[in-house]
C-alpha cells in the first residue's frame, strides 16, 4: 500500500501542472471587461456610458466658423434701438474692422465648452433609449452630437427644427445652453443664438464670461453696438480685465467708431494678458505701421502723435496734442468708466477737457458715455453737440448717440436727422441705423419713409447674402401702413 502512494503521488502532481498551464492559457487569450470597452470621451467621465451606446462611428469634425449675417438682438423683429441704455461704445463689423485676417477670424468665433468626442460603433441606442437611460447632461451631448452629423450630412433644417426643442427646454443648464447658442451660431441662426447665450448668462447671474464674449462679438455683427460693449464689458468685469479675447473684441468695437486710441489700449492690455493673442498683435502692428487708412478698409486708422513721451491716436490723419499729465488723466477716467466709476470718470474727463483749452474731441465724446450712465442726459447732450459740430467728420457715431437722447426725449425731428447722418456716414460699416431711422419716421407718422429706410436697410444685408427672419413680416406691415397713409403733399 505504501509503495502504491509513492507511486501515485507523482502522476498527481504532474496533472495539477499540467490544468495550471491550460488555465493560464486561457486567461491570456480572453480580453477583460475593460479592455473590450471602446475609449471614453475626454471630455467628462460621465460621457462613457453615452458613448460606448452611439449607433455609428463618427469623427468629429472642427465646427464652422459662424458667418457675418446681419439680423436683430430680438427674436422675431429689431428694436426702435438697441434695448439697453448702458454705456454706448460702439463696434464693427468682422469684415470691416482691422485687421482682416485668418487669425481675427479664429479668434472671434464661438468655443464650444464640452465638444462632442469621436465614439465607436457598438450598439444601436435609440432616441427613446438616449431619453430613458441617460442623464439631462449626457442626453443634451448626445442631441449635439447628432446635430453636428446633421450639420455634416447638409441637413441644415432638421439640425435647427432639434436645437429649436433643445433650447426651448426648462432646465438649469448654463453650459448646455452656451453650447446649444454655439451650434446655432454655427449654422447662422443669430437671433436664437443671441437668446440662447442671454439664457446661459442669466442663469449664471450674468457672470458667465465665454457666453458674454461670444454674445458681444454676434451682437458686434448685428450692428447693436451699444449691447455689444455692453457684452464685452461684462466679459471682462467677470474676469478682472485679464481676458484676452475681449479685450480684443473690444478693440475692434472701439475700432468702428474711429477710436483708435482707445482700440489701441485694449489691444495692448490683450497682448499683457496672452502675449501669444496673434490677432490682437496684429492688430496693433497695422496701427503703428500706418498713418492713413488702406481704400479697402473705409475705416479711419489713426496717426499718432508724440508728445512728452506720451501718443494719442486719433480717427484721423490730423494730429491731437496731449502732454503726460493730460494723457495719464485720460486713461484714468475711461478705467473708471469700464469699472463702473461714473462720477470717477466724470471728473477725470472734464480735468481732461479743463487743461485742453474747454475741448478736447476724444474726451468730451467719452464724458458723454459717463453722463448718460449717471442720467444727465442735458449735460450728455451739450458735450455730444460740441463733438458733431467740431468733429462730426472724425467722430459720426456722436450723431448716433445725440439722436437716441433726443428720442428719449421725444423730440422725433432732432432724432430723425441725426439718425440720418449717422447712417450717411456708416454706410459700409453699419446698415443698423437704418433701422433706428425707419423706426422714428414710423414714429412719426411718416410710413412711406420709414418703408424706404427699411427697404435701403434689407438692400445693403442681403447684398451680402443675409435676410433677417423678421424683414418679410416686417415689410408687410409697413407697405400696408404706406398703402393706408399716403404722404401729404
Amino acid at each position: 500500500m505504501k509503495n502504491l502512494t509513492i507511486k501515485i503521488l507523482p502522476a498527481l502532481a504532474c496533472c495539477c501542472a499540467l490544468a495550471s498551464v491550460a488555465i493560464s492559457a486561457q486567461q491570456q487569450s480572453t480580453p477583460t471587461a475593460s479592455a473590450a470597452m471602446p475609449a471614453t470621451s475626454p471630455t467628462a467621465a460621465s460621457q462613457t456610458k453615452a458613448t460606448r451606446r452611439r449607433a455609428t462611428t463618427r469623427t468629429a469634425k472642427p465646427a464652422a466658423k459662424p458667418s457675418p449675417s446681419v439680423s436683430t438682438a430680438q427674436t422675431q423683429r429689431p428694436a426702435a434701438t438697441p434695448t439697453t441704455t448702458a454705456s454706448p461704445a460702439a463696434a464693427a463689423s468682422p469684415v470691416s474692422e482691422a485687421p482682416s485676417t485668418a487669425a481675427a477670424a479664429a479668434a472671434e468665433e464661438p468655443k464650444t465648452e464640452t465638444a462632442p468626442a469621436e465614439t465607436s460603433a457598438e450598439e444601436i441606442l435609440p432616441p427613446a433609449k438616449i431619453e430613458a437611460e441617460l442623464s439631462p447632461e449626457e442626453r443634451l451631448r448626445e442631441e449635439l452630437i447628432l446635430v453636428d452629423q446633421m450639420i455634416a450630412e447638409g441637413k441644415k433644417p432638421e439640425a435647427l427644427a432639434k436645437l429649436q426643442l433643445l433650447a426651448a427646454e426648462d432646465r438649469f443648464d448654463p453650459r448646455g445652453f452656451y453650447n446649444i447658442a454655439n451650434a446655432f451660431a454655427r449654422l447662422d441662426a443669430t437671433d436664437s443664438a443671441i437668446s440662447a447665450y442671454r439664457k446661459a448668462i442669466e442663469q449664471r447671474k450674468g457672470r458667465y464670461s465665454r457666453a458674454s464674449n461670444n454674445l458681444g462679438v454676434i451682437l458686434l455683427r448685428q450692428g447693436f453696438w451699444d449691447q455689444a460693449y455692453n457684452a464685452f464689458l461684462d466679459a471682462l468685469r467677470t474676469e478682472n480685465f485679464h481676458y484676452a479675447e475681449a479685450s480684443y473684441n473690444l478693440g475692434r468695437l472701439y475700432a468702428a467708431r474711429g477710436e483708435m486710441d482707445r482700440a489701441t489700449r485694449e489691444w495692448r492690455r490683450a497682448v499683457t494678458v496672452d502675449p501669444n493673442h496673434h490677432a490682437a498683435a496684429q492688430a496693433l502692428g497695422s496701427v503703428r505701421g500706418l498713418s492713413n487708412p488702406p481704400p479697402e478698409d473705409n475705416k479711419p486708422v489713426a496717426a499718432s502723435t508724440k508728445t512728452s513721451g506720451t501718443s494719442v491716436a486719433s480717427g484721423t490723419a490730423a494730429t491731437l496734442k496731449l502732454d503726460a499729465e493730460n494723457f495719464a488723466l485720460l486713461q484714468r477716467a475711461r478705467t473708471a468708466h469700464e469699472q463702473g466709476r461714473y462720477a470717477e470718470a466724470v471728473e477725470n474727463f472734464q480735468r481732461v477737457i479743463a487743461r485742453s483749452g474747454g475741448y478736447f474731441s476724444p474726451a468730451n465724446l467719452e464724458l458723454s458715455y459717463s453722463l448718460i450712465e449717471l442720467r444727465r442726459n442735458d449735460e450728455a447732450i451739450a458735450s455730444l453737440l460740441l463733438v458733431s459740430e467740431k468733429d462730426g467728420a472724425r467722430f459720426p457715431i456722436s450723431y448716433y448717440h445725440l439722436a437716441r437722447l433726443y428720442e428719449q426725449r421725444n423730440d422725433l425731428k432732432l432724432a430723425e436727422e441725426n439718425y440720418l447722418r449717422a447712417a450717411q456716414a456708416h454706410q459700409t460699416d453699419n446698415a443698423q441705423f437704418l433701422i433706428n431711422l425707419s423706426s422714428v419716421r414710423e414714429k412719426r407718422g411718416d410710413f412711406t419713409g420709414a418703408l424706404v429706410a427699411l427697404e435701403n436697410y434689407l438692400k445693403r444685408v442681403e447684398q451680402k447674402g443675409q435676410k433677417p427672419e423678421w424683414a418679410d413680416a416686417r415689410l408687410k406691415e409697413l407697405r400696408d401702413k404706406a398703402a393706408a397713409n399716403p404722404p401729404k403733399h
